[in-house]
């Protein structure tokens, strides 16, 4: 996104159109949207097996994304995403300078709040595998 930030907003638009676009795949769907549910059924194994405490790290980690990582995906993200790809790109820079600061303000802010909240989950899995 700084990347983005330093271009043209006309490309930047236009880019990050294209982005948003090319994220709707097989590859992408398992590994963001069943990452919880992984954790979950990762969590209820170990329960099941006797390993408390590893399954509690799991539930946590399955917790933290779902809660976090996920529901700020669905809820800032794709609605942000659906708008700027809804958004005819202007001809005059200065208008989509407007619209490309306000869409990547934004949009980088709550992506730094998903990946710490990935993060935890990640380390909250981490934990998890050392308990084992």
């Amino acid at each position: 996104m700084w990347g983005l930030d330093q271009t043209d907003p006309r490309v930047a638009i236009e880019a990050m159109q294209a982005m948003n676009a090319s994220v709707r795949n097989a590859v992408f769907f398992p590994a963001f949207f069943l990452t919880p549910v992984v954790l979950g059924l990762t969590a209820a194994a170990m329960r099941f097996s006797g390993r408390k405490s590893p399954a509690f790290w799991f539930a946590a980690a399955a917790l933290v994304y779902l809660t976090s990582g996920l529901f700020l995906t669905l809820t800032v993200h794709v609605p942000m995403n659906e708008a700027l790809a809804a958004t005819p790109i202007p001809k005059d820079i200065e208008t989509a300078r407007e619209i490309w600061q306000g869409y990547s303000e934004r949009w980088q802010f709550w992506n730094q709040a998903r990946t710490i909240a990935s993060g935890i989950a990640l380390a909250c899995a981490g934990f998890g595998l050392v308990r084992l």
